[in-house]
This record gives structure tokens, C-alpha cells and sequence, in this order.
């Protein structure tokens, strides 16, 4: 399964969640057309079909993300990428 870049899937999730308060805030029972495209986008991204499975899983690897160390920096040299030493 391809793995959604984290920021993009941060953004579609914080989006996605805040569209929904807004619309239970007003009450008209009726999700936008807005939130029903974030909601497909959600589903693809993650590889699901429900919007609550995906934000489920898009919670999951947003903290499987936050857990993960970066990557251990990279300096080029002579168009050559070597590990840092620093």
C-alpha cells in the first residue's frame, strides 16, 4: 500500500474535521459538497472506503509518523549524496 505524504494527509484530516464541527454547528443535517469531497479524498488516500475508517487510519499513520526519527541528514559532495557525519 502507498503511504500518503504526512503533511497532505494532516491537512486533509484537520480540514475534513473541522468542515464536520462547522456543519453540526449550524445543524442543517446536511454534509457540503466540500466535506463530501474531502471524505472521498480521505477514503483514497488511506486505501478504505468509509470516511470513518479513513480518518481512523489517517490518525493511525499521522502517530506512527509523529513516532518514526527522521531520516539521517544528507550533504552532497561533488553531485555524490554521503550520509552526514555531523
Amino acid at each position: 500500500m502507498l503511504i500518503p505524504h504526512p503533511a497532505l494527509l494532516r491537512k486533509l484530516v484537520e480540514e475534513y474535521e473541522a468542515l464536520l464541527a462547522e456543519e453540526a454547528e449550524t445543524g442543517n443535517g446536511r454534509s457540503s459538497p466540500r466535506a463530501q469531497d474531502l471524505a472521498y479524498t480521505l477514503c483514497v488516500t488511506t486505501g478504505t472506503r468509509d470516511v470513518r475508517r479513513a480518518l481512523e487510519t489517517a490518525h493511525r499513520l499521522l502517530a506512527a509518523e509523529s513516532m518514526t526519527p527522521p531520516p539521517p541528514a544528507e550533504r552532497r559532495t561533488h553531485g555524490r549524496v554521503t550520509p552526514s557525519t555531523a
